[in-house]
């Protein structure tokens, strides 16, 4: 389905599409032959591309997605949902031998997430699909899932950000680490040409070796990139660019359910590159964003609209401190 305007719309996110299946909190995991019971059991859009695009248009950007899912009724279940959500899903490709992408997300009270996830169409998305969401070049281009996609040659991926970065757009960078591997082989060649790239601590941890989330941006900096921001959940992040070295706090908000909390700090941020932010402004309506998120079960169900997130903004301060 075309952008509803008819024009191009300013982003293309590009990566993980999932259905997600997801618990209410449970007060503890049931035991083996144990019925347990939910508030609610909801099925829901997941991974990465999916969560930024539907964030995006709750902040009343539009953009399209350019992704990989199933013949069957959970790809036409992402399908409408984008489509119903005003994304473009030209470039949303049906891969007719793998199902859909689901993840099973088991939320205990008080602790982490549980995941149970099946690849799917996931495992056959390549740089090569992203060539016809950049043949004519968006503001912004948004990958997300990158490391956990098998198809994606690290080589051939740099080419399409350097392409896309010499006719102007902006490229976005966000990684899921499947656990302990050779990563950094997997990034050296895309960073440089990497304007924003936003890992959580952990994923840094595992790409790098270092715990320390100050020393982890330096070095993702040294490695190319021109702008790092380390998100870190309820701990804040740490920034760090050519013009900015800072620690951010993070909004008090309740937490309910902290799926796609990232992805909706990076759609957050991408919202304040299209308004011409500052650094710290991009910062500050990306915390906003990513703290809305974690209120309400499911990726996207509690995400501010633009309006929400100014007003909250301008209720409550985000400690920033230079290091």
């Amino acid at each position: 389905m075309p952008s509803p305007n008819g024009s191009k719309p300013p982003v293309v996110c590009a990566g993980i599409v999932v259905a997600d299946h997801l618990c209410t909190p449970i007060e503890r995991l049931p035991a083996a032959g144990e019925l347990m019971t939910a508030d609610d059991l909801v099925l829901n859009i997941g991974g990465c591309a999916s969560n930024a695009a539907m964030d995006l248009a709750r902040l009343g950007v539009r953009s399209a997605i350019c992704g990989k899912v199933g013949d069957d009724a959970f790809g036409r279940f992402v399908a409408e949902t984008l489509v119903a959500h005003g994304v473009d899903v030209r470039t949303l490709g049906v891969d007719r031998g793998r199902a859909t992408s689901q993840t099973l997300v088991v939320n205990v009270r008080g602790e982490d997430r549980r995941y149970i996830h099946c690849f799917g169409a996931n495992r056959g998305f390549t740089a090569e699909d992203l060539d016809d969401a950049l043949a004519d070049p968006p503001r912004v281009l948004y990958l997300g899932g990158y490391l956990v996609l098998p198809g994606l040659d690290p080589e051939a991926v740099a080419e399409r950000f350097a392409r896309a970065r010499r006719r102007g757009t902006t490229t976005v960078l966000d990684v899921v680490t499947p656990g302990p591997g050779d990563h950094l082989a997997h990034l050296r060649s895309i960073l440089p040409e990497t304007d924003v790239f936003l890992p959580n601590a952990d994923e840094a941890a595992l790409i790098l070796g270092e715990s320390d989330p100050l020393r982890q941006a330096m070095a993702f900096r040294e490695l190319g990139a021109r702008r790092v921001v380390v998100t870190r959940g309820e701990h804040g992040a740490i920034a760090v660019s050519d013009a900015l070295r800072a620690r951010l706090g993070a909004y008090p908000v309740p937490c309910l359910d902290g799926s796609g909390g990232g992805d909706a700090f990076d759609a957050g941020y991408i919202a304040g590159l299209l308004d011409g932010l500052d650094e710290l402004g991009c910062l500050r309506l990306a915390s906003a964003v990513g703290a809305s998120c974690v209120r309400s079960v499911g990726t996207t169900a509690g995400v501010f609209t633009r309006h929400q997130a100014d007003a909250f903004i301008a209720l409550h301060d985000l400690p920033v401190e230079d290091v």
